[in-house]
């Protein structure tokens, strides 16, 4: 039995720029995406801790070092520069691996700069 559980997870990302006209998606700084196993185009639901809005988009990588968090397209709508984001991807674990699962988490402070890890 395959369950659904959490893979990686950036909490409290600061919304740094947003493009109306952009194709879609949420940029994330490249380095960010890698600590906690994000891919380019992976599927991902955010919450905005500001407004309570919920909504799933898929990842881009932005500018390694550049702490970009970008709400691009129609999502730009749903936040603003300044609000805090909760980023999660999920994985199919199989059941016999669940109870040991741990997933990648970062949790980010002023400029977007890691201030906790956890299952890294």
């Amino acid at each position: 039995m395959q369950i659904h559980l959490l893979k990686s997870k950036i909490h409290r990302a600061q919304v740094t720029g947003s493009s109306l006209d952009y194709e879609g998606s949420l940029t994330i700084a490249e380095d960010l995406m890698e600590k906690v196993g994000l891919l380019h185009y992976e599927r991902i639901l955010c919450s905005n801790l500001a407004n309570g809005v919920r909504f799933e988009t898929y990842a881009i990588k932005g500018e390694r070092g550049s702490d970009a968090i970008e709400l691009n397209g129609a999502v730009a709508h749903l936040g603003k520069i300044g609000d805090r984001l909760t980023i999660m991807a999920f994985a199919e674990v199989d059941g016999a691996k669940a109870k040991k699962w741990k997933p990648r988490v970062i949790v980010l402070g002023k400029q977007n700069r890691i201030i906790n890890e956890q299952g890294i």
